[in-house]
């Protein structure tokens, strides 16, 4: 009996990106029983009504308006039975031993909660959004300022051997419902970014590891939908409205996971110090709209 897993794939705007991701999901097909949930934001572009032409077969939920990366996964999770769950993004191109490698990975190991594989970008170079530290003063002091990310990022550690993290990406996020239903799904206070870190630090919380696999990779072509990936900026179709959103999603983001998780442990001072920052950082990047 084939392996069972649920693939949860949000769509915005994502355009032939979508097309490509679930096409090479495909190729896994013959070693896995596949569930497939893409749920759409109300794209304006045919991204959505293209893979309903071309995967008939899979599961879609549509929306009528953009409600965001963390309520549309959670849309499909609440429907979710298969104790196997990957949160993938549309912009990834997915290998052929991936899936599988992970799966096994994750099975033969009960005390992880979630895990990853290698995530690159197009330029071949690791997204560092897989492999990071919790955001404490301490490490954005040293990774802002000093220009050194071995806590924001443990760029420390060995990548070429699995290992422990903090967090890892939403753009390839592997867990177990029996994880998500202790620990919570996502939180729907995040709109986008942020989210995945909120989550990992959950499951660190219920006792359980986050885990780092280099041993196999997906290329995550990253900021398509959004538009304020400095990286990305010739790839993306994103108009103002949308870089608009996403650029202040993602330093309220900030606001959010620190007020949540990581302000009690530190004086008020230290926590006004950390908002500032944030403000001044959010003041200085408007001009350019990407961070």
């Amino acid at each position: 009996m084939k392996d069972k897993l649920s693939i949860v794939i949000v769509n915005y705007n994502s355009g032939n990106y979508l097309l490509s991701c679930l096409k090479s999901i495909e190729v896994n097909k013959g070693e896995l029983d596949l569930d497939i949930w893409v749920v759409d934001s109300s794209s304006d572009d045919e991204s959505f009504e293209l893979a309903k032409k071309h995967f008939p077969n899979l599961n879609y939920i549509s929306n009528k308006e953009n409600v965001g990366f963390t309520k549309a996964n959670n849309q499909a999770l609440r429907k979710i039975e298969n104790e196997y769950i990957l949160i993938l993004n549309p912009d990834t191109e997915v290998f052929s031993d991936t899936l599988s490698y992970m799966l096994n990975f994750l099975k033969q190991n009960e005390n992880i909660g979630a895990t990853t594989c290698k995530v690159e970008l197009a330029n071949n170079k690791l997204d560092w959004s897989s492999h990071r530290g919790f955001p404490t003063p301490l490490a954005s002091f040293f990774y802002y300022f000093l220009r050194n990310d071995k806590y924001y990022h443990l760029s420390d550690l060995n990548m070429s051997k699995t290992h422990e993290v903090d967090a890892v990406t939403g753009a390839f996020l592997l867990t177990r419902k029996s994880v998500l239903d202790k620990v919570g799904l996502f939180d729907e206070d995040y709109f986008m970014y942020g989210e995945d870190l909120d989550l990992c630090f959950r499951i660190k919380q219920a006792g359980y590891k986050i885990v780092f696999v280099p041993d196999v990779k997906i290329i995550h072509y990253k900021g398509v939908s959004s538009g304020i990936k400095g990286h990305s900026q010739q790839l993306t179709k994103a108009n103002i409205e949308s870089k608009t959103l996403a650029f202040n999603s993602f330093y309220k983001t900030m606001k959010i996971f620190y007020k949540k998780n990581l302000s009690s442990r530190y004086p008020f001072f230290i926590n006004w110090i950390v908002y500032l920052g944030i403000d001044l950082k959010w003041i200085l990047a408007r001009r350019k709209l990407h961070v």
